[in-house]
């Protein structure tokens, strides 16, 4: 059940100026996410954390990247307001009792974009943020204490996987199992023949979706580094087309991130090859996401097709190309 603005009672006076503040529920998915106004037309964001996702030096050390981004990046991404203890995260309890972590950063302006307008130029844009990202944590000594989830083979494939178990999600039939299983094995043997070398895995965003970017003119802001982790680096393209999969576009998406990404930082041919892999890892991911998060809205959007749309695009991954 989503949490109701009653229940932040006890999280708006931990800091200082949203006196007189209104609340609105703008987003339920992994967190809650609340629009916070207050008088003289500043704006906020709340991010209230589910319990049990995300541990508290999770959360500490996404935030610690994203202070090292400001200040060694001019990337535009969400940037944290300290509460009235001088701390970014705060702990609150509501009036039933149940205790929650949460996050207050500054507004940002802009919509998403919508998935069937020309996204050839905004993937460029995407490109180059990942590229910058990526080169950015190459460099980045992470602080003591450091700790984020890996986004692996095993921890998206497995049965008790991250985001929960795609054998067990809406639409997979025993007719479809025979495919899904093959590419199951398969990214597993390619993933582990690619390997983790530096140059290509480590700390990424994870979900650069286009539910993540807030378009505002020619301004594209880059949120939500709730699941930032360890990864492939190829998988923050993966994440940009999620749930679109098998649009029609993504052959020239792919096109324009990769030619903006290579401006940034190149690619090897093996890089390059990787991104279908990458793809699919992804998608393997939604849907299992999909079966263990059927009550948020985005789950409910995308389910009708979903594990169809899996399968036909595992066919086309198996027999080596997964775009005409």
């Amino acid at each position: 059940m989503p949490l109701q603005v009653r229940d932040l009672d006890n999280a708006i006076p931990l800091w200082a100026d949203l006196d007189g503040a209104v609340l609105q529920l703008i987003n339920y998915s992994e967190n809650h996410t609340f629009l916070v106004s207050v008088p003289g037309d500043e704006a906020f964001a709340l991010r209230v954390h589910r319990p049990s996702y995300q541990s508290v030096a999770n959360i500490e050390s996404e935030l610690a990247w994203l202070e090292a981004l400001h200040h060694q990046t001019d990337l535009p991404i969400p940037e944290p307001v300290a509460g009235r203890n001088g701390k970014v995260l705060q702990q609150f309890e509501t009036p039933s009792g149940e205790q929650f972590y949460a996050v207050l950063f500054h507004f940002i302006a802009g919509h998403e974009p919508n998935p069937d307008s020309n996204l050839v130029d905004l993937f460029g844009v995407l490109g180059r943020y990942a590229a910058s990202l990526h080169h950015h944590v190459i460099a980045w000594q992470r602080p003591a204490g450091f700790e984020r989830q890996a986004w692996t083979a095993s921890s998206i494939l497995d049965s008790n996987g991250l985001w929960g178990d795609w054998r067990t999600a809406p639409g997979v039939t025993a007719d479809m199992r025979p495919v899904l299983d093959d590419l199951d094995a398969s990214l597993r043997r390619r993933l582990a023949d690619y390997g983790t070398g530096p140059d290509r895995y480590g700390l990424i965003h994870a979900d650069m979706r286009l539910g993540n970017l807030l378009v505002d003119g020619d301004q594209v802001s880059l949120i939500d580094f709730d699941d930032c982790g360890v990864c492939w680096f190829g998988y923050d393209f993966a994440a940009g087309i999620s749930f679109h999969e098998t649009h029609q576009a993504v052959p020239a998406l792919r096109a324009s991130w990769l030619k903006s990404y290579q401006a940034v930082r190149p690619l090897s041919d093996e890089d390059v090859a990787m991104l279908d892999s990458m793809v699919m890892l992804r998608r393997m991911a939604l849907l299992a996401w999909i079966g263990s998060h059927g009550e948020t809205s985005l789950a409910q959007l995308h389910v009708n097709g979903f594990a169809e749309g899996t399968a036909d695009l595992a066919r086309r991954y198996l027999r080596g190309a997964l775009w005409p």
